[in-house]
């Protein structure tokens, strides 16, 4: 498992969006106080999955509690340096899988996200941004999924054309578009 500035330094960019977003990544790493942690108001780092099932024609999705939307799982690094760890604990807590595994340890996607500013566990919190990596991982359709009350009302299997069409965030649309149209390197042929 690799720590974020060697798995942000070992990815290769599939568009000029991750292309910027990578040289932000690494100067914010760089340059900015606490980056690893909440402690820095501005901008932090958040590792997300996108989690297919194994012939990548579904996305698992929870349906997030701030946004009220179907949405990827993630979380913040709350300084952990392997962000692949981040991701796989925080699609285990949120989808309750026994078994969710990388497709590649190697990061899928960059992406560097506006957070509004809302309520959260009682206390406010202002805008900011996420400087996030997504990994690509997959799971069985077949085990039992629960949701984690705190953080999200459902978990659902999506076709990944639907899974892209979010409504509710436009801006996610695209990424998780993105995200589908990055599938195709791994399925077989």
């Amino acid at each position: 498992m690799l720590k974020l500035r060697e798995a942000l330094l070992r990815f290769e960019p599939a568009c000029e969006q991750e292309a910027r977003d990578k040289q932000v990544m690494l100067w914010a790493l760089d340059n900015q106080p606490a980056p690893l942690t909440r402690d820095n108001p501005l901008a932090h780092f958040t590792a997300s999955s996108w989690i297919v099932n194994p012939d990548f024609t579904k996305a698992l999705m929870v349906h997030h509690n701030i946004y009220n939307t179907w949405a990827w799982t993630g979380g913040h690094n709350d300084g952990e340096e392997y962000p692949l760890a981040v991701a796989l604990r925080e699609a285990k807590e949120e989808t309750g899988a026994g078994f969710i595994e990388p497709v590649s340890e190697e990061i899928y996607s960059v992406e560097i996200l506006p957070v509004p500013s809302h309520v959260k566990r009682g206390a406010f919190v202002s805008a900011h941004v996420h400087m996030n990596v997504t990994y690509l991982l997959r799971a069985e359709e077949g085990q039992s999924f629960h949701r984690k009350a705190d953080e999200n009302s459902g978990v659902k299997w999506f076709p990944l054309d639907q899974a892209a069409d979010n409504k509710d965030e436009p801006f996610m649309a695209v990424i998780y578009k993105k995200l589908n149209g990055k599938l195709d390197k791994y399925r077989k042929n």
